[in-house]
């Protein structure tokens, strides 16, 4: 179950100002909420980034919702903390495209904004300020009273019989090996795939950036153990965070469980026992201040 404890109420506000603000970007019309959408399931439903450019990027863009309680952040486990990570996509000329004097300038010339720095961290916008504030913001979206929250902590009744079914068959098939903890994932790095030679195949088409990404950490550290090791993604609210892995390959929730069948387990899964696993994860979409919202359907099934 999920917590969140000892977070300053006016720093957060303060984060979730930031997080919003376009000036932000230095006139390039985007926020961190451009990609990481809160109304939804915390991502943008691309297939991947969108660069400032409006090329597409190597990436798919993780859910906000609950990223605090990563171990470390991004697919392949770039950093280590989430300001470490802020800092980096301020300044990622791809992603937000800023730079520290032209933050700092914009902030220190918004009377708002000046105010609210001084009453809550007792100075004018900083660099130190802003990456605090923002990561206050982040560790404050977490979605706990899922569902399946409630069924752990002993209300039977909160799932359905197919669902809880779908439970018992994501621990036989050894899902849970990797995606589990507080987070149901998000707390280790995973090789994908272990299986299925086609991975390589299909990406011919692709750039050679897009088959490098393929790599994972390799590409980070250069380390041949860590070539197609990836962080393992926290499967709270999966239903509404398609499409889905690192890429974006797969549009739903079935074609992503049969995409990890094939690709982890080496085995193609009865299409029942499919629909059954879609029901349970279907049960891991939690609460935030907007209320729990429905998944898409996916009409083929």
């Amino acid at each position: 179950m999920l917590s969140v404890t000892g977070l300053d109420a006016g720093l957060v506000e303060l984060g979730g100002l930031l997080f919003t603000d376009q000036d932000l970007s230095g006139g390039a019309g985007r926020s961190c909420a451009t990609c990481h959408k809160l109304d939804g399931g915390g991502e943008d439903g691309k297939r991947r980034a969108i660069g400032i450019d409006g090329e597409e990027l190597l990436f798919n863009v993780p859910s906000i919702f609950n990223a605090a309680k990563n171990y470390r952040f991004n697919w392949r486990g770039n950093f280590t903390t989430l300001e470490e990570q802020n800092e980096a996509i301020l300044l990622d000329p791809n992603v937000m495209g800023a730079t520290w004097p032209r933050i700092l300038r914009t902030l220190g010339d918004n009377p708002d904004y000046v105010e609210r720095f001084q009453q809550v961290l007792g100075e004018r916008p900083t660099r130190r300020g802003v990456l605090d504030a923002l990561g206050a913001f982040q560790r404050s979206l977490t979605t706990p009273d899922s569902r399946f929250d409630r069924y752990l902590r002993g209300d039977a009744a909160a799932i359905t019989a197919e669902e809880e079914q779908g439970y018992v068959l994501f621990k036989a098939f050894g899902c849970v090996s990797c995606h589990q903890g507080e987070n149901i994932g998000g707390n280790l790095m995973q090789r994908f795939p272990v299986f299925s030679p086609r991975f390589a195949q299909e990406r011919q088409h692709e750039s050679q950036a897009s088959r490098r990404a393929d790599l994972g950490r390799y590409t980070i550290t250069e380390r041949p153990e860590d070539r197609y090791l990836f962080r393992v993604p926290s499967l709270r609210n999966v239903a509404l965070t398609a499409p889905y892995f690192h890429d974006g390959r797969s549009a739903s929730l079935h074609d992503a469980v049969d995409e990890m069948a094939a690709s982890q387990l080496g085995r193609r899964l009865p299409r029942a026992s499919v629909d059954l696993i879609v029901k349970f994860l279907a049960t891991l979409s939690g609460r935030t201040d907007m209320g729990v919202r429905p998944a898409a359907q996916d009409k083929r099934y």
